[in-house]
């Protein structure tokens, strides 16, 4: 019950508009809130044509090891939110929080629900696509490395 309550409070559960995390929501949050929300920065980089605005050590996140905030240099809008969990979550407890694997590998209408898929590099990964998250697992399987969330797909 300890690991679903801390599961809860790290990933602020909304409605289903959109799935933010801790009031910052991809596609709508601006990179100046962000660094008004959380303050400065560990460190800023870019990569891949983005600029990512990351918080670790001293100024992690309460609840995280790191997290990092995917910015479109352009609008300045946060893209994505990579967040690395301090506590162990399981995935139980991620799965009572988002839902379950979705029946026979197809999207619920009813509700949020995941399917189990793999990366190119043999990393497995839960992905609501209904909530615009992915859900990264350990190598055992049974925790979690990271949640990546994403605006939430249109007509979802």
């Amino acid at each position: 019950m300890k690991t679903i309550a801390i599961v809860a409070v790290l990933l602020a559960a909304a409605p289903a508009v959109a799935k933010p995390w801790q009031g910052v929501e991809p596609g709508q949050t601006r990179r100046e809130q962000v660094i008004q929300r959380f303050g400065e920065p560990s460190r800023v980089v870019t990569a891949e044509g983005k600029e990512v605005i990351a918080y670790f050590n001293q100024q992690a996140i309460k609840g995280t090891k790191q997290v990092q905030f995917k910015v479109d240099p352009g609008t300045q809008l946060v893209e994505q939110i990579h967040v690395f969990p301090g506590p162990v979550i399981d995935k139980e407890s991620v799965e009572s929080t988002y839902g379950n694997a979705c029946p026979s590998g197809k999207a619920a209408a009813s509700g949020p629900c995941y399917q189990k898929k793999i990366t190119d590099d043999f990393r497995t990964y839960l992905h609501y696509a209904k909530l615009g998250l992915a859900v990264f697992l350990n190598e055992d399987g049974r925790t979690v490395h990271s949640f990546i969330f994403t605006p939430q797909p249109a007509g979802k």
